[in-house]
């Protein structure tokens, strides 16, 4: 889906991330709906921040699928959630900020709570992605998977 480059876009693209895994069997409550909503946040705010080019919006996807199994028993399902931007010269850098530093943090969360980040390029601009092993017991769902795009960047 396509978002506003604004900081309400951002709120509302971490909103709709928790909605859509609810739909799809992953509770609001649960450990994983709140670590996912933090890395959409963080996610989408530094596409706002850092990504932002005046007249475009920003893009967010997120899909949740079992890993492929060779053997044919479930495995534990992932998401992955993508943040597209515009702007492809401000590309994020994991940095160790210090105690009194206000800003920089954000990377460093999505880093100690994701399984894999990383960045793509694009025609224009760049995708952040993140994946997030989900436990079985977070998943009410029997059958966990689904694929969206949450907002528009254009």
């Amino acid at each position: 889906m396509f978002f506003t480059s604004s900081r309400r876009g951002a709120r509302l693209a971490r909103r709709i991330v928790v909605r859509r895994l609810e739909e799809w069997g992953i509770p609001r409550d649960s450990d994983a709906s709140q670590s996912l909503a933090l890395i959409a946040g963080e996610l989408a705010a530094n596409a706002v921040s850092h990504g932002h080019v005046p007249g475009r919006h920003f893009h967010v996807r997120l899909s949740v699928q079992p890993p492929p199994s060779l053997d044919g028993r479930r495995a534990p399902a992932s998401a992955r959630i993508e943040v597209s931007d515009a702007r492809d010269e401000r590309r994020p850098v994991l940095r160790d900020q210090g105690d009194e530093a206000e800003h920089g943090r954000g990377l460093m969360l999505v880093d100690a709570l994701a399984s894999k980040w990383g960045v793509v390029e694009r025609g224009v601009g760049k995708t952040v992605w993140c994946e997030y092993a989900l436990a079985s017991e977070e998943c009410r769902s029997r059958q966990v998977a689904g694929d969206t795009g949450v907002g528009d960047a254009r």
